[in-house]
């Protein structure tokens, strides 16, 4: 829960959060010297901003109730004050014209502030603003705060929120009670999936939780019709996986295992334990399947039945590993061919002591392959 580091604004507690509304800032006219001409926004946006003909025109259609300068120009030096200029005020004009509009002291300031006092830095400031301008048309006590006190109770802790904010803002458009809380509940309802579980993939991916609930719902549509099932512990990162990679990818990857001899079903089982290969391309899923088959000899039913193997580094474990049982072996200190698995999977320090180590001095190679994986 949020601790007090905000002077000016009581976090809520989750339990509390029974309702959220949204508000924006609402547009207001200045009162400088008039003007009635319907484009004189346009050559200000081209002055003031830097903005193109064609940009000014369509952006100014959203300011023709703009009699007057004096807001707009009050708004630039504001954000130029806090160091957002040139491409990145344009952007943010661009995406919400509106903003010249809003009052710098009861809209721009009591919000820049909040999020000082949240724990951005300046700097992170105008990052996160720039990156996601957003954030600055949410109503701070109806939405922003309750979006955030949401968030931080389901990342766990300030600091992870924060890291967030500074990377990526956009789960904060998301809804509370139309989105996040809604996708939460399908998966505890319908996948069996309870929140503490659901928070592993929300500490990693918050996106994946703030996505339409339509979406979520047909993604779970979506790995049942490849025959996978919700009994799978490993169900809610496939679910994960699912929405970040294409179904073209997914076909495709498809398609190359079946190539190799492995069923439908061996693949559902793969994926049931072992899904992040989804995520490599399909030339780096062959070279490798090719090497476990065809260089190490493992069966692709071997390969069903550890698919550990296939998230396995080829470059840095799975070759090198190869080349020091390779050495081992031609020695007649390799006789256990039926663990060549083991051998792959084993820690880098236990690997070490056990297979490196103890023949240093006798086979200068094998330190070398080592010391090169470690580079």
């Amino acid at each position: 829960m949020l601790h007090s580091t905000i002077r000016r604004h009581a976090l809520l507690a989750l339990p509390q959060l029974h309702r959220i509304f949204f508000a924006t800032s609402s547009p207001l006219s200045g009162g400088g010297t008039s003007s009635r001409d319907p484009h004189f926004m346009v050559e200000y946006l081209v002055n003031s901003c830097g903005f193109s003909m064609e940009e000014a025109s369509k952006a100014s259609k959203r300011l023709e109730h703009l009699r007057s300068t004096e807001n707009p120009d009050a708004v630039l030096a504001f954000f130029r004050s806090h160091g957002i200029d040139g491409t990145n005020l344009r952007r943010m004009i661009s995406w919400k014209p509106g903003c010249l509009c809003w009052n710098v002291e009861s809209n721009l300031t009591p919000k820049f502030q909040f999020l000082r006092d949240l724990g951005l830095s300046e700097s992170d400031l105008v990052d996160v603003i720039t990156k996601n301008p957003f954030i600055v048309s949410l109503n701070v006590q109806r939405t922003l705060l309750p979006r955030l006190n949401v968030w931080e109770s389901l990342f766990g802790s300030r600091e992870l929120l924060l890291k967030y904010l500074r990377k990526q803002c956009w789960f904060l458009s998301s809804s509370i009670e139309n989105v996040v809380r809604p996708n939460l509940n399908f998966l505890r309802d319908e996948c069996d999936i309870p929140l503490e579980r659901a928070s592993l993939v929300l500490k990693h991916h918050p996106t994946f939780i703030a996505q339409n609930p339509n979406s979520l719902r047909a993604l779970v549509d979506r790995a049942k019709g490849m025959g996978l099932t919700t009994r799978s512990r490993m169900f809610l990162w496939i679910l994960h996986i699912l929405f970040r990679v294409s179904r073209e990818k997914v076909e495709a990857h498809y398609k190359l295992m079946r190539s190799f001899g492995l069923s439908n079903s061996e693949l559902c089982t793969v994926i049931e334990k072992q899904p992040f290969f989804l995520t490599f391309s399909t030339d780096f899923l062959r070279i490798k399947m090719e090497f476990l088959v065809k260089d190490i000899g493992f069966t692709p039913s071997f390969i069903v039945k550890r698919p550990t193997l296939l998230v396995l580094s080829l470059k840095k474990r799975i070759i090198p590993r190869f080349q020091v049982m390779e050495i081992l072996k031609s020695e007649g200190l390799w006789t256990s061919d039926d663990k060549l698995h083991m051998f792959l999977r084993t820690s880098d320090q236990k690997f070490l002591n056990n297979f490196i180590l103890p023949y240093k001095d006798k086979f200068p190679k094998l330190l070398e392959i080592s010391s090169a994986v470690a580079e």
